[in-house]
């Protein structure tokens, strides 16, 4: 693994480009050569170009120069002139980003219109058209949910009678099984390639987890395009691969069918991806073992399988069922675990509410307990869309450690600015919201009401910095 933070993870996504994929022949007798036209024949009508473009905008910019403040003022600053631009030359201005066009591909996932693909094929675009592969015919989609983390999207088209993928389950596929991966790399349309399966349950980083890895070529063009096995079922979505160079070297990877469905279910419901979280910190038990025999230190945990608890997260299901640093998981819903990437795999199956029963060991002890799966923002209750995306933030309510440490007794702490309007304003991640427009902030409830009454599309929020430090910012939900 240390020669793999080498490599450049290259997400598969290029200029006019689509991706498919394809069902095979039913199974052969061992040892004999595997026909895979029936796989092909099948999936590439199932499998859709998507062109997204994203509009000319105008957008503030910082940029740095040193020396404009001595130069444009003889005293840098010193009696007011530039103030708020200054500070070593750090000033704004307003830019024209040029039109940019891109491409991808997704799959068909019924007859009705619904297209499933890669959430950075269609990220930020203005405009979606998809192109069918069948009849080329055009449609313009729109956007019913997407999740970044996950990599995936649900877009739709107006159309009937569209030839639909059969998805299979993933956790059916075996190492070492020939799969295909279609799609339309480095612009070459409606490329099918072959190879097979090569791992399961790949953690790719932060966010996309459990991944199938395949020998089959996946290059730039490949984004949203069908993994499939060789009765032409999907068994997965394209989504990137490791390479040194941006091409292609032997290693892609695709989001398992098993989380790509549930995505589908849920942008179709709840308009979001439904995230559970067991809350736990940890790395597979082989790992933790060798880089302590590293240090010098021996250990013995009772087992070399498993996933080893490094922290608990405070108010998270793991604690609320008494889990503790140093606790071994073996085994979730009676499925035996082996690396981190499984457990991953299971929790991503599930929503925020749902019971799991995890088998661990504690001093080498078996136990058993029953977790109920939390959201981020640390209840059981389904999030579902609405106006508070738009400020770009997680947050939770504050533990009842913060509460004493900060002597508070409510506030929602933003766990996370992936951008949006709340990154506009500066709002950073640790920052305790508690007050906005005048009305306390106990629970993410209260942020999306206010958010949906602000006037003026305008919030005024006060809260406390980590170091106890009150603060507050002015949020434009609204481009002036």
């Amino acid at each position: 693994m240390p020669a793999m933070y080498l490599m450049v993870i290259a997400f598969s996504a290029a200029s006019c480009n689509k991706t498919q994929a394809a069902p095979a022949t039913a199974a052969v007798a061992p040892g004999q050569p595997v026909d895979l036209t029936y796989a092909a024949e099948k999936s590439l009508p199932a499998v859709v170009y998507i062109k997204s473009v994203t509009n000319s905008k105008v957008q503030t910019v910082e940029y740095n120069d040193p020396f404009e403040d001595f130069f444009s003022d003889p005293f840098g600053g010193f009696f007011g002139r530039g103030q708020g631009q200054g500070n070593g030359g750090g000033r704004k201005r307003q830019v024209q980003t040029p039109k940019r066009a891109a491409a991808g591909s997704g799959v068909i996932v019924s007859a009705d219109g619904y297209i499933v693909t890669n959430n950075h094929v269609v990220d930020g675009a203005d405009e979606l058209t998809v192109t069918l592969n069948e009849n080329s015919k055009e449609y313009s989609a729109r956007i019913i949910g997407a999740d970044k983390a996950t990599d995936l999207a649900l877009i739709k088209i107006d159309a009937k009678n569209l030839p639909a993928i059969v998805i299979a389950n993933s956790d059916d596929v075996k190492v070492g099984e020939w799969v295909l991966a279609v799609g339309n790399p480095l612009g070459l349309n409606n490329t099918v390639t072959a190879g097979i399966v090569s791992a399961k349950a790949r953690t790719m980083g932060q966010g996309v987890s459990s991944m199938i890895q395949t020998d089959a070529a996946i290059n730039q063009g490949n984004s949203g395009g069908a993994l499939v096995n060789t009765r032409g079922e999907l068994i997965g979505i394209n989504a990137m691969l490791y390479s040194q160079t941006g091409s292609n070297i032997g290693y892609g990877f695709a989001i398992p069918t098993t989380i790509v469905q549930k995505a589908i279910d849920d942008f179709k419901k709840y308009g979001t991806y439904q995230r559970a979280m067991i809350g736990i910190k940890g790395s597979d038990v082989s790992n933790y073992v060798d880089v302590e025999k590293e240090k010098g230190n021996e250990v013995d945990l009772g087992t070399m399988e498993g996933i080893y608890i490094a922290e608990v997260v405070e108010d998270g299901a793991a604690a609320d069922a008494g889990l503790q640093k140093g606790d071994v998981i073996t085994s979730i819903d009676g499925k035996k675990l082996k690396q981190f990437g499984e457990l991953q795999g299971i929790i991503a199956q599930k929503r925020p509410g749902d019971k799991v029963v995890v088998k661990y060991l504690r001093n080498k002890k078996e136990k058993t307990a029953t977790l109920t799966l939390k959201n981020e923002q640390g209840n059981t209750k389904v999030v579902k869309n609405a106006d508070v995306d738009v400020l770009g933030i997680d947050v939770r309510p504050v533990t009842d450690s913060q509460k004493k440490q900060l002597e508070i007794s409510y506030g929602l702490e933003v766990l996370k600015v992936n951008g949006g309007k709340m990154k506009d304003a500066g709002v950073p991640k640790g920052f305790i919201i508690q007050v906005v427009n005048d009305q306390p902030m106990r629970s993410f409830d209260d942020l999306q009401e206010v958010v949906k009454d602000a006037k003026d599309q305008m919030l005024v929020i006060k809260g406390i910095f980590p170091t106890g430090k009150r603060g507050g910012f002015v949020v434009y939900l609204q481009n002036e």
